[in-house]
């Protein structure tokens, strides 16, 4: 018990220490995770939304498709990320192995499933009441993308901080094609793994530390953003 408590205090130590190597690393984190939310925030949510509120053969296939990937293995989805970019792959030219865009795309492909899922289900729910009464009203189709969305701002919003609370907390996909590299590619998660498995417990414990404050802070701004209970 007391090596834990020791771990806390040296935590926060080792934070307001101000220590360049691990800010750093946090900030190389949340890049990576809002840049990568970003990008399947807007086809994730163009995507979900079209989806709920269209009808056509195969839709099925599609969903379900789209629900199973939303529990893709990250190690899985590195893998592949990996093999495509590798120096043999066929996007091998471009160099992107072992660099932060590489952590970009695999992050990207974890949670646009998840973004465009989670958008989906609220279209199915409440989209057609919503596009009825734009339509009843002389609405465009443009009107009708514009009002869902905006009427589903909530559930958006929590489909956003689900994928960004995946990607920031992802280890496998990111270490495989990040490959942990100190001062290039290290993020948070895999500073806490290679630091666990080494038994350093206090350098560990101070990043989760800051992933609970991320947490925290993301929810809270997604909160501000909608002006309405999560």
């Amino acid at each position: 018990m007391t090596y834990i408590v020791d771990g806390f205090i040296g935590a926060f130590k080792i934070l307001s220490s101000f220590d360049q190597e691990i800010y750093s690393i946090i900030g190389l984190s949340i890049f990576v995770s809002f840049t990568s939310t970003l990008i399947s925030a807007i086809f994730g949510i163009i995507f979900g939304i079209l989806l709920g509120l269209n009808d056509f053969k195969g839709k099925n296939i599609i969903v379900r498709c789209m629900y199973s990937f939303m529990a893709l293995p990250p190690v899985v989805v590195g893998l592949f990320v990996a093999i495509f970019i590798s120096r043999r792959g066929p996007l091998g030219s471009l160099q992107l192995m072992f660099t932060p865009t590489a952590m970009v795309v695999a992050q990207t492909l974890l949670i646009t499933p998840i973004i465009s899922g989670l958008v989906y289900n609220a279209t199915r729910t409440y989209g057609n009441q919503i596009s009825e009464v734009c339509m009843s009203l002389g609405g465009t189709w443009w009107n009708r993308m514009v009002l869902v969305f905006f009427e589903l701002k909530k559930s958006i919003a929590v489909a956003i901080t689900t994928g960004f609370g995946r990607g920031i907390s992802e280890v496998g996909a990111v270490m495989i094609v990040g490959g942990n590299i100190k001062g290039h590619t290290r993020v948070m998660t895999t500073f806490i793994a290679m630091n666990n498995s080494m038994g350093n417990y206090e350098q560990s414990i101070a990043m989760g530390l800051v992933l609970i404050g991320i947490a925290i802070v993301t929810n809270s701004v997604i909160h501000r953003l909608t002006g309405e209970e999560l």
